[in-house]
């Protein structure tokens, strides 16, 4: 009895899940669907295909998917650059969902956690501001554009041409959404609130504003594109970075699920089941989507435990849309630019503001150089240029608190060599060792320091970390090793870490050194330093 009342209570906690998340769910499947370009049908099938989708085949987790913010703009840019061929989007969003699935089959989905904090800020207050400035204008009862710049340059015609209902439906979302107290939001979400009463508003009082067209119940025909090897070579940044972007938006709902429910969700999975998902809404002509952060957390606070929360929101979804087809048709455009304003203002990364004056400048410049590009050129080029921009100063940061020591060799901690080291005092021992990463970004700082060295007899280099070397540390390593035997210059290296030991043990260019040019000990090399320059 008890465990059927606690399946009956899960399945309580699913369905109040999905009743809310698709209350959440559904304005804003609708607006993302109009300011991607796809159209208000193609942003509620998404949101309905890929939860259902998702739901059977990922984590049993509530994990909500359906249009966001980012993907959004991403698909908008990419209609944009094909000029607005629905025809030849098509093949870049099954593109960006098979990419997805590889992806699910690397470790990139461990791995892209490690993408800077400067760059994710700096894209995402990018498609923040993207998501205000081009729905400025529909909120005003203009015309919609897909570029910035080209919305920033209408707005001196469009302040002379103000539809002024349109301005007054637009604020009145504004003041909803901002200022609805929580106690109701906590109820009813603000969005929904806004789009019903707004929408009956403009019904009741015929304002004359321009109302979204063309959502229908018929099911999305299937789209059976011919990818050919010069649309897929053509493409292929388009489609990576759209299905980057899902992948990491994906992600991180997960981990905050994980924070939420105290457990630990598998993340190649999770991203499978998006990319599969996305495959079959980019066959329907379909909005493309990830896993939402919003929606899954409303649905948790209600007692949502499952993925049968995901499913029930598909269906839910589904009858709203056949249930409010005449509804969903009066609803004004600039009532759904206010809620994208909103969304766009909720995206925003603020919480930067506060730790700017502390940050270092490297970053602030990467975050600002991401924004910029974000907003003004190209989504793809800003966040490339953002990941290299941060590595190369990451790299810098390391190579720069990489120092080379070098220490005279003492014979007094060595009392039993003392009088050899004496006895031969004219040669010198010098005892170097690497504080840091030896990598592509520090060689040039460590290989500079043989210069000072080169009149000394024996070298005895240690590298202590448990960094391996990379293909310019090996190369370095190479020329470090040639240039001392040219100067007749004996070098011994110490590796104490097991796998760097025997990674650099594996390199034909260590067999220069002789048998014993490579040791895991300090004390032995010194020994047999002492022992050599004895002879």
């Amino acid at each position: 009895m008890t465990v059927l009342k606690e399946k009956l209570s899960v399945i309580k906690g699913d369905i109040f899940g999905a009743i809310i998340a698709s209350i959440i769910a559904f304005p804003q499947a609708l607006a993302f669907g109009v300011a991607s370009g796809l159209g208000a049908s193609a942003g509620l099938w998404g949101a309905v295909i890929l939860s259902m989708v998702a739901g059977i085949l990922g984590c049993n987790l509530p994990l909500v998917s359906g249009p966001t913010g980012p993907t959004a703009i991403i698909v908008a840019v990419i209609i944009a650059e094909l000029s607005g061929n629905v025809d030849k989007v098509i093949p870049v969003l099954i593109m960006a969902a098979i990419f997805q699935v590889i992806i699910s089959l690397t470790q990139i989905p461990r791995m892209i956690k490690y993408v800077p904090y400067p760059v994710i800020s700096g894209f995402l207050t990018g498609i923040g501001l993207i998501i205000i400035i081009l729905q400025f204008s529909p909120l005003l009862g203009g015309v919609t554009f897909s570029s910035t710049i080209k919305a920033l340059m209408y707005y001196p015609e469009l302040f002379s041409h103000i539809n002024v209902q349109a301005l007054l439906l637009g604020v009145a979302t504004l003041g909803i959404l901002f200022f609805t107290p929580k106690c109701i939001t906590k109820f009813l979400p603000a969005q929904l609130i806004a789009l019903v009463l707004m929408t009956g508003v403009a019904y009741y009082f015929g304002c004359d504003v321009e109302k979204i067209s063309g959502v229908t119940f018929s099911l999305p025909h299937a789209y059976f594109p011919h990818l050919t090897g010069d649309v897929i070579a053509k493409n292929i940044p388009m489609a990576l970075t759209l299905a980057f972007i899902a992948t990491s938006e994906s992600l991180l709902t997960g981990i905050i699920m994980d924070s939420l429910m105290k457990v630990k969700h598998n993340s190649k999975r999770l991203v499978a089941a998006q990319g599969i998902g996305n495959l079959f809404c980019a066959l329907t002509g379909s909005m493309y989507g990830t896993a939402a952060t919003m929606r899954s957390v409303a649905a948790v606070k209600v007692g949502a435990t499952t993925r049968l929360t995901a499913i029930l929101c598909s269906l839910i979804m589904a009858v709203l849309l056949f249930k409010f087809t005449g509804f969903i048709s009066q609803i004004p455009v600039c009532v759904l630019a206010a809620i994208l304003i909103k969304i766009g203002y909720d995206i925003l990364d603020l919480k930067v503001l506060k730790v700017l004056k502390y940050a270092p400048k490297d970053d602030l410049y990467v975050l600002l150089a991401v924004l910029f590009l974000t907003v003004f050129y190209n989504l793809i080029f800003a966040l490339g240029l953002g990941i290299i921009l941060a590595a190369l100063l990451y790299a810098k940061r390391v190579a720069d608190n990489t120092n080379v020591k070098v220490n005279k060799y003492d014979p007094a901690a060595y009392s039993e060599f003392e009088t050899q080291v004496e006895r031969d005092s004219h040669y010198k021992i010098r005892i170097l060792h690497i504080d840091g990463q030896f990598f592509f970004g520090s060689i040039t700082q460590i290989v500079s320091h043989f210069d000072e060295l080169l009149e000394t007899e024996y070298i005895i280099l240690n590298y202590s970390s448990n960094s391996e070397l990379d293909m310019s540390a090996i190369f370095a390593l190479e020329d470090i090793i040639v240039r001392l035997k040219d100067q007749k210059i004996k070098l011994r290296l110490v590796i104490p870490n097991e796998k760097v030991f025997n990674q650099i043990k594996s390199l034909e260019i260590v067999s220069q050194l002789g048998e014993d040019g490579v040791l895991a000990d300090e004390d032995i090399a010194i020994k047999k330093a002492l022992s050599d320059i004895s002879k």
